[in-house]
């Protein structure tokens, strides 16, 4: 049985690793005695995915790992027996059963949706009403806005205008936040920072990554035309 599991990250646990978070959910679940399924050979290990794991720093409500076990608790009974067994900074919001066929998480990721914001502390060097009408003159308006990757061999020429769904100012005057809907995938894959960045540079305002916190709203897959929640794709078990 394939099992989709989310969860929210917050707090210190945003400093925690990829790595590591893979490792504290393989104990998590024997502590939460869930009846995950093991790989066969000489060194088995827990079937388990995840889907466009997070960098250090960032924080998510829209975390998801896929799972294979022998039989499952309920919904609600999984989702109490895993929360018991967490650490303040991460809580499970959801637990679905998929279909046999269903593709992996990690597989089907093709977009995903961010906040970002100044850290408390941190100077805004603009209005929400600049960086408004800075969004429009640098992204709306132009037919491609051409930026520069660095990846860890070359530089890659990529046009946000195809790879930005959405950009646009929420927040206060005083406190403007950022909204990014944005591809992300094995192929096409664009952080949400480089887009801010490319807006600040526009702006002639330096970009200090210090002071901008990074917020994941959720990760979507593509059916057709539309962007679904990877949670949607399964259903919740009685």
């Amino acid at each position: 049985m394939k099992i989709r599991i989310k969860f929210r990250k917050s707090g210190v646990m945003k400093f925690i690793g990829h790595l590591d978070i893979m490792r504290y959910f393989q104990k998590a679940m024997r502590r939460a005695d869930i009846d995950i399924c093991y790989s066969e050979g000489f060194s088995p290990h827990q079937i388990m995915s995840f889907a466009a794991p997070l960098g250090v720093g960032i924080t998510s409500d829209g975390e998801y790992l896929d799972i294979e076990v022998h039989e499952s608790k309920s919904t609600k009974e999984a989702m109490a027996d895993l929360n018991a067994t967490m650490v303040e900074g991460v809580e499970i919001t959801g637990y679905v059963k998929l279909p046999d066929n269903a593709k992996t998480a990690m597989s089907l990721v093709a977009a995903a949706d961010y906040n970002l914001f100044f850290k408390e502390g941190y100077e805004v060097p603009f209005t929400k009403t600049e960086a408004r009408q800075a969004i429009l003159e640098y992204f709306i308006t132009p037919s491609e806005v051409l930026i520069t990757k660095q990846t860890k061999k070359s530089e890659k020429i990529m046009d946000l205008k195809q790879l930005v769904y959405d950009f646009k100012v929420e927040g206060t005057e005083e406190a403007p936040e950022f909204y990014i809907n944005l591809c992300t995938g094995s192929s096409d894959n664009l952080k949400p920072e480089l887009v801010l960045e490319s807006l600040f540079g526009y702006m002639n305002i330096p970009y200090n990554a210090n002071a901008i916190q990074i917020h994941r709203l959720d990760v979507y897959a593509k059916e057709g035309d539309k962007f679904v929640s990877l949670l949607d794709m399964g259903e919740e078990i009685a």
